[in-house]
């Protein structure tokens, strides 16, 4: 992580914030909470590589897979690297758990943020899965090829 001082410290704990509360709406399948954390043009990638352009593309996806996508299953992301950009642009690395049925499956997701109005917002997300060798599951349910 940046190591320039305490007002990246204070961003970082913002960016901590964003990223629990991502972790928070997605295992309560609050799709409306969800969709409030991006910028109006952002863009998403799928774990499965369904590229998405701007919030009404994300939200009709979104509402389309979050209702009952969680069923069983649970996931939580780890910040593992923060690159600030400029002061309102940051490049955040995570690590992503699933917990399903079939086992866990890890993505490695990067995200960049804008901060617009104090708050930091999801901007240009891709969603990938982690190189097999550092999976636990062969099976991969949530990045496998069948998705």
């Amino acid at each position: 992580m940046s190591p320039t001082g305490t007002t990246d410290q204070a961003e970082i704990e913002a960016i901590e914030q964003l990223v629990a509360t991502v972790e928070y709406v997605q295992n309560n399948e609050l799709t409306d909470e969800f969709l409030a954390l991006f910028r109006a043009d952002a863009i998403w990638t799928t774990g499965a590589g369904r590229r998405l352009y701007g919030l009404d593309e994300i939200s009709a996806f979104t509402r389309q897979v979050l209702p009952g996508g969680m069923r069983d299953m649970t996931v939580t992301f780890e910040l593992e690297h923060v690159l600030f950009i400029r002061p309102d642009v940051a490049a955040v690395k995570l690590r992503q758990l699933y917990q399903t049925p079939d086992g866990p499956d890890v993505g490695t997701p990067l995200w960049i943020l804008a901060k617009e109005d104090g708050r930091w917002r999801l901007t240009a997300c891709q969603n990938m899965a982690v190189p097999d060798d550092e999976v636990e599951s062969p099976d991969r349910p949530i990045f496998g090829a069948a998705r």
